[in-house]
C-alpha cells in the first residue's frame, strides 16, 4: 500500500467488511485497497475483493465511498472493484494475519497432530 496516500488509509482504517468486523479487521488490514487516484477533487478508489461472491460487496463499496467523500478536499468518489489482480492472503496486514490464524498448506505439514499440539490447538 506504499503508493496509496496515507490520508486514504487513515480514512478507511475503520471501514469493515461485515465478515471481518467482529475480529476488528478493516478493509485496510485485509489489503482490499488496490489503488487510489485523485484529479480535480474527484477520487477513484479501486478495491480487490477476497471473492467474487462476497455478499457484502455493495456495502463495502458504499462505506468506502462515504468515507472518501468526507475528506476535506474530495468532492466526489468513484469506488470500483477491479479484477486485474487476484486478492491473496499476502495482502493481509500482520495484525490481520495473526487474528485469522492461517494454517500452512496441509502438504507442508507431515505430522498434523504434532503440528497442532505444538501450536496449542485442540480439536
Amino acid at each position: 500500500m506504499a503508493d496509496i496516500p496515507q490520508r486514504f488509509i487513515d480514512a478507511l482504517a475503520d471501514v469493515y467488511d461485515p465478515c471481518c468486523q467482529e475480529k476488528g479487521i478493516s478493509v485496510v488490514d485485509m489489503g482490499l485497497l488496490h489503488r487510489v487516484s485523485v484529479s480535480d477533487g474527484r477520487a477513484r478508489v479501486e478495491l480487490l475483493l477476497t471473492s467474487g461472491w462476497c455478499p457484502f460487496a455493495a456495502r463495502v463499496i458504499s462505506d468506502v465511498q462515504e468515507r472518501v467523500e468526507a475528506l476535506p478536499d474530495i468532492d466526489s468518489a468513484e469506488v470500483e472493484v477491479v479484477w486485474d489482480e487476484a486478492w491473496t492472503t499476502d495482502r493481509l496486514s500482520a495484525g490481520a494475519r495473526a487474528k485469522l490464524r492461517f494454517l500452512p498448506d496441509p502438504a507442508a505439514v507431515p505430522d498434523r497432530a504434532a503440528y497442532l499440539a505444538e501450536k496449542g490447538v485442540t480439536s
